[in-house]
């Protein structure tokens, strides 16, 4: 009784709250054609003023992954997306979010990997957003994902809030590898900031033997702005 009511019922945009005439995206026409784009660094994802392979910062330190892909940056709309996506259990968004990020895949990896969570804050949360993220990109794009590959074996504290080096250090010895990988893999999170968590494990999937590692992420944002 309560879907059926549900569904009868008319759609809004989750952004502008104008009622939705099509179900492409959960917001509509008018605000997916305001949503921001801007030209960025293909190698480490932050902003430049015109698309480049690589910035004056990967010149001179360079990422320890081979690409990044991204949205936009952790700002208005997408802040607010992420935030229902993640943390008010918005399960729902993950198809649209997901449709974002793969049109800006030209080349998919074969495999992505998802950022994992420590099955304590997982058991807290309920559910490990970049698996889901990840699981719906690799739909889309027609490629397997695994989301058991890597492991937290390592309760941290949380990111947020922590400069460069406390992310460093606080994420040493945190994650584990099980079982084998191909030479080319993507590894998919929802937001990257310093690139502290995705550094790490690009340098434990490189002492596996991985060749490439792409980053697909909804928003990457300069650690200066957060």
């Amino acid at each position: 009784m309560l879907s059926t009511i549900l569904r009868a019922l008319p759609l809004r945009c989750q952004l502008c709250h104008h009622r939705l005439e099509q179900r492409v995206y959960p917001w509509c026409h008018a605000c997916h054609a305001s949503l921001p784009r801007q030209a960025r660094c293909l190698h480490c994802g932050l902003p430049t003023p015109y698309v480049i392979e690589s910035c004056g910062r990967c010149l001179k330190k360079p990422p320890p992954w081979d690409s990044l892909v991204c949205v936009g940056a952790y700002a208005f709309p997408y802040d607010k997306l992420l935030h229902r996506f993640k943390y008010q259990g918005h399960y729902w968004l993950a198809p649209a979010l997901a449709k974002l990020l793969a049109t800006e895949i030209e080349s998919p990896a074969p495999l992505l990997l998802p950022v994992p969570m420590h099955w304590k804050r997982r058991l807290w949360r309920g559910f490990n957003h970049s698996s889901v993220l990840a699981a719906e990109l690799a739909r889309q794009l027609k490629v397997q994902s695994e989301p058991n590959v890597l492991k937290r074996i390592r309760a941290t504290r949380q990111q947020q809030g922590l400069d460069r080096q406390s992310r460093l250090s606080n994420l040493k010895q945190a994650f584990s590898i099980e079982g084998k990988l191909p030479p080319h893999i993507a590894l998919v999170d929802d937001v990257v900031t310093t690139g502290a968590t995705v550094a790490q494990l690009c340098r434990l999937l490189r002492q596996h033997g991985v060749e490439r590692i792409d980053v697909y992420c909804l928003c990457r944002t300069p650690p200066e702005a957060t």
